[in-house]
């Protein structure tokens, strides 16, 4: 049981008193996917080094070390205390790593060592059962309590710990494996949403824990400044339920009006401190069709100090108002529609990054209450008339519900899901992407993960980072600008920029538009070239040519 007095296990387990050496914690990051919490590489999240925090002010010394380093052969700390982080509530698709599964808890827990607890979704699934103490709702707090010798319960940290903590915790972003580039650090503004007095929308966890607590400025900025010395390079401010809502005590209406200049006062701060990227998470539509003019000052402030490329991530979830209805759903559609028009205007000028300066994204899930056949042709009316209003939307999250706070009697129609998820991928995604980042669109400083047969992937540091394919090898862990030659569903194709014909294997020279591999054996055999009216010995059309003018440079004659 949770609720018993830590001296007893203390003696039975720690076999601690005065005078002896502090504990030993080891702090083990299994990675956590939640709504409004990142921590999948190349993410860290705020609560795993919130862990480390409080073992530390409760006097422990801790040791962090990733399910990924497990994986790879680190063996398990010797500890006197053992706690994991795991769990994702809102799963996706991963590129190089995935949260702990869990088969994997069923290997490691019989040899941890010392106290054993367990935080996040994983707490809940029955192999949390192999641990002492099962954690759901804070175990950042619940580890201090433990380590105190208090009783320990379920309890939220306070604001004082929750500051503390994350200043003492923040070194241990140096022992990930993607440190520092391309490791992204979420940052917490608040937690809780404004919506909590309603209860919120019925799906999300948010609003059970009460009134929203919000962290001021200065608190966020001397974290961020810690950060930042360490050599934390990127950073998102995730973990709130809306970005835009930051800084406004109306905690009752539901819709709160937003405060720019406390918006404004962090991401001036934040921008200030030199990070190479800073990105965001949510934002709740319903307040920025209610708002627009404040909507529009905070917009244009994320777009002045974050980086190019950023996702306003919006709950649209259903736009059948008898869904909306039923899940007391945040936003209608309408509200939605004027909250994506809203950040395309004031957002999509492209930035340095090669993406616009910021755009909405879009979360839709089946499965929810009331839904029926007719609301998959309401989502998918919707979808398309933000497509034919010439509307961008950065991508579109469509998931099936998770009963994190009550079962959902909907039964799920698989076939009618998947071809909604089809039509979506075909006539949407690509069109949207497409226009995002038309061909000759250079992408910078694009970080290459994993080779995948002959194409190696990679994405931008951010929020909702852009799956970038090369149809050719290069060095891993390292980035290149890449400019854009095609589109899939939801991933573009390049090549690396610049691009020096006379230099680039032949399995480069392939990928080059309108060339393939019968005219990349003929360029490899005949170059150098010296200009395009030189390319007329390997090419003897004029129009492939033509296409590959802004796509290719001409390198240096060998003498």
């Amino acid at each position: 049981m949770l609720f018993l007095f830590i001296d007893i296990v203390y003696r039975l387990k720690l076999e601690m008193s005065p005078g002896k050496t502090p504990a030993k914690v080891a702090v083990i990051d299994g990675y956590i996917d939640d709504p409004a919490a990142l921590g999948v590489p190349p993410y860290i999240s705020p609560m795993i080094r919130a862990v480390a925090g409080a073992a530390r002010d409760a006097g422990a010394e801790t040791e962090y070390i990733s399910i990924d380093m497990l994986r790879n052969g680190r063996e398990l700390p010797e500890a006197d205390v053992t706690v994991l982080l795991s769990g994702n509530t809102v799963p996706g698709k991963y590129l190089r790593s995935m949260p702990m599964s869990l088969k994997e808890i069923r290997e490691y827990a019989p040899k941890m060592k010392g106290l054993m607890i367990i935080g996040g979704s994983s707490a809940y699934a029955p192999e949390g059962k192999l641990f002492d103490f099962r954690i759901h709702k804070d175990l950042a707090a619940a580890v201090f309590d433990v380590l105190s010798g208090k009783e320990v319960k379920e309890r939220q940290r306070t604001l004082d710990e929750w500051n503390r903590w994350m200043l003492l915790g923040a070194d241990i972003v140096t022992s990930h494996q993607d440190f520092p580039h391309p490791l992204m650090v979420e940052i917490e503004s608040y937690r809780g949403c404004h919506r909590y007095a309603s209860g919120g929308c019925a799906f999300c966890i948010e609003p059970t824990k009460g009134k929203p607590l919000m962290r001021s400025p200065e608190d966020i900025l001397a974290e961020a400044r810690k950060l930042r010395e360490l050599g934390v390079r990127n950073i998102r401010v995730g973990g709130q339920t809306c970005i835009i809502s930051y800084g406004s005590e109306d905690f009752e209406s539901g819709v709160p009006r937003p405060v720019p200049d406390k918006v404004r006062q962090l991401f001036e701060g934040l921008r200030d401190l030199g990070f190479e990227h800073i990105s965001v998470d949510n934002a709740n539509p319903a307040v920025i069709a209610t708002y627009p003019e404040e909507s529009r000052e905070i917009i244009s402030i994320l777009a002045e100090c974050c980086s190019s490329g950023n996702v306003l991530a919006l709950g649209l979830e259903s736009a059948d108002p008898a869904v909306g209805k039923a899940n007391n759903l945040n936003s209608t559609a309408e509200q939605v529609l004027e909250a994506i028009r809203i950040i395309n205007e004031v957002g999509g000028e492209r930035g340095p990054t090669g993406l616009p300066k910021i755009l909405p994204g879009l979360n839709i899930i089946c499965g929810l209450e009331g839904e029926t056949f007719e609301t998959y042709n309401i989502n998918r009316e919707f979808l398309e008339k933000v497509r034919d209003e010439g509307l961008l939307v950065r991508r579109i999250n469509i998931r099936q519900v998770i009963a994190s706070r009550k079962e959902f009697k909907v039964k799920m129609n698989e076939k009618r899901f998947k071809k909604f998820k089809e039509h979506v991928r075909e006539d949407i995604d690509h069109e949207m992407l497409m226009r995002m980042v038309p061909v000759g669109t250079i992408l910078k400083d694009v970080y290459m993960e994993i080779h995948d047969g002959s194409v190696t992937f990679g994405r931008q540091p951010g929020s909702y980072p852009l799956l970038v394919g090369i149809p050719y090898q290069v060095e891993l862990d390292r980035s290149y600008d890449v400019m854009i030659t095609d589109w899939g569903y939801r991933s573009v194709t390049g090549i690396t920029y610049p691009f020096d014909i006379n230099s680039m294997p032949m399995s480069a020279l392939s990928a080059l538009p309108g060339i393939g591999k019968k005219r990349a054996a003929s360029l490899a055999l005949k170059r150098p070239f010296a200009d395009f009216e030189d390319l007329n010995r390997a090419i003897d059309d004029p129009k492939v040519i033509e296409g590959l003018r802004g796509f290719i440079e001409f390198g240096p004659k060998p003498e």
